[in-house]
């Protein structure tokens, strides 16, 4: 935990201190090396985040900053996540520099691994600046409004020393350069807290069928992969699906997906074909769009209208039955082009898939809520 002293009550090691009598913020820390400079890495106490690290003004140009500007829009999500969950909450290490000289003392002083652990002694009038992380300091701060007992918590602090903006600058860019954001399908996968993530994983784990045609890690199947589906794609088929379901459990949503998608599958020969090995899915995927998350995504929105209209399972069949009918070739450009495709190329954009739901809804005989009128509408006057 971190303390306030003065320069007189330790003496200087490694660093040049303050100067005598200026008061500090004394730290526990680990000292390392990295390309030649001597770094840190501490535990600050949660409390101090919103106090010490500063963010470079907004109104300055990007050429005056170190970072980028922070998108509010982020932090009341990443704030809900640590409230909501305070005994499970996880946040990894800010990174940050500071412009003061600091002053290392070693526990023990004898040329061995053991120097490298000790306390960091930083002046109370440094300024610091945070390289990476500044919407979970965000965060962090609107946290403890909401929640003051985590304000003893504390987070890792990987710490650089008096680098200048410019070096600043090159380090925001570095860290960032090779960073690469996990696939949706496998936080989807590892996502233990969301409902909807649970329904989903369930939804294709107890179906033979889709657990054997789905990915489950990327969200991105490449042109040889023997799987029709992304997890991520069922993931956003089903929040449509259960959108405004009001169920006593995750369980009977669980059930209601299962059934759901169990019905779709017998309305699509060719994706069985697939499951017996009869045809690849790199065919089915190449001359299809059936299979793509555009097509899930409606399915999805489809089924929501069936649920709200109280359709008992029993009648899906029936009413599904017409999606054979429609002609899900890709190069059927006088159906899908500028409504799934563009280009030939499939699409997903919002009002693609209003469009190609619309079509659904049309061919089975239900309603068109008023934005997909208004979008087929607009399709039919060429307006895109």
């Amino acid at each position: 935990m971190a303390k306030v002293s003065t320069v007189s009550e330790s003496r200087r090691s490694h660093s040049v201190g303050p100067r005598p009598g200026e008061f500090e913020y004394v730290f526990p820390a680990i000292r390392g090396v990295q390309a030649g400079r001597e770094y840190y890495v501490t535990m600050w106490p949660l409390r101090l985040i919103p106090k010490l690290f500063l963010f470079d003004e907004e109104e300055l140009p990007p050429e005056m900053r170190a970072q980028r500007t922070l998108n509010k829009a982020r932090v009341p999500e990443m704030a809900r996540y640590i409230v909501d969950n305070p005994d499970t909450y996880i946040f990894s290490a800010l990174t940050a520099s500071v412009n003061a000289d600091v002053r290392f003392t070693p526990l023990v002083n004898d040329g061995g691994v053991a120097d490298r652990v000790g306390t960091l002694a930083i002046p109370m009038d440094a300024r610091f600046v945070i390289n990476d992380g500044q919407h979970r300091r965000a965060a962090i701060a609107r946290a403890l409004e909401e929640n003051p007992d985590l304000s003893d918590e504390t987070i890792a602090i990987v710490m650089f020393i008096d680098v200048g903006l410019s070096r600043c600058q090159q380090m925001f860019a570095d860290l960032n350069r090779h960073a690469i954001r996990p696939a949706k399908s496998i936080g989807v996968l590892y996502d233990h807290r969301d409902p909807l993530s649970t329904v989903t994983k369930e939804a294709v784990l107890k179906s033979p069928f889709f657990s054997d045609l789905t990915e489950m890690e990327t969200s991105n199947l490449a042109a040889r992969s023997r799987k029709l589906f992304t997890l991520s794609a069922f993931y956003t088929a089903n929040r449509a699906l259960l959108e405004g379901i009001e169920e006593d459990s995750v369980e009977r949503r669980i059930e209601l997906a299962v059934e759901y998608w169990r019905v779709v599958t017998k309305q699509f020969p060719t994706w069985d074909q697939v499951h017996r090995g009869d045809v690849s899915a790199g065919e089915v995927r190449r001359d299809f769009i059936h299979s793509h998350g555009i097509v899930l995504h409606a399915l999805g929105k489809v089924g929501n209208s069936l649920l709200r209209q109280g359709l008992s399972p029993s009648t899906w069949d029936k009413k599904l039955s017409k999606l054979k009918s429609i002609d899900w070739h890709r190069n059927n450009s006088a159906v899908w082009e500028g409504r799934a495709t563009v280009g030939g190329k499939v699409t997903k954009g919002a009002s693609n898939v209003l469009l190609t739901t619309a079509l659904i809804r049309d061919v089975l005989g239900l309603p068109l809520p008023p934005e997909e009128q208004r979008a087929e509408d607009a399709f039919k006057r060429g307006e895109k």
